[in-house]
């Protein structure tokens, strides 16, 4: 359980930090294109560093055991993230909603498995 574990943080963790590299690398006119709902740029951003330092809680606490906590905290604060996802997602057409739903599904495990791993 705890490899499966550690390699759905490190995915799931690396894909955090990619997504939200991609949001202050990608110009914000091409974030907006074809989206159901415009948010502000700001908004983006901010959604940016929440990825990032979610992504780096997923992995890190645990890896270095220091306050190993963060870890499940980290993985429930980004599925808040993923609902958003869906339901913007879910605006654009079913279709589109299957991976932040499939991600989101992994936070759960993650949060569940070191839940239980640090009450055990």
């Amino acid at each position: 359980m705890n490899i499966i574990l550690w390699i759905l943080q490190i995915l799931v963790g690396l894909v955090f930090i990619l997504s939200g590299t991609m949001k202050f690398i990608m110009p914000y006119a091409d974030m907006i294109k074809d989206a159901p709902v415009v948010f502000p740029h700001w908004f983006f951003l901010f959604i940016g560093v929440c990825e990032i330092l979610g992504g780096l809680g997923l992995i890190l606490p645990w890896a270095l055991k220091i306050k190993p906590g963060l870890t499940p905290l980290a993985a429930a604060l980004l599925i808040v993230i993923m609902i958003g996802a869906v339901v913007i997602s879910a605006m654009m057409g079913l279709a589109y909603a299957i991976v932040p739903f499939v991600v989101g599904l992994m936070l759960i495990f993650i949060v569940y498995g070191r839940t239980r791993k640090a009450v055990a």
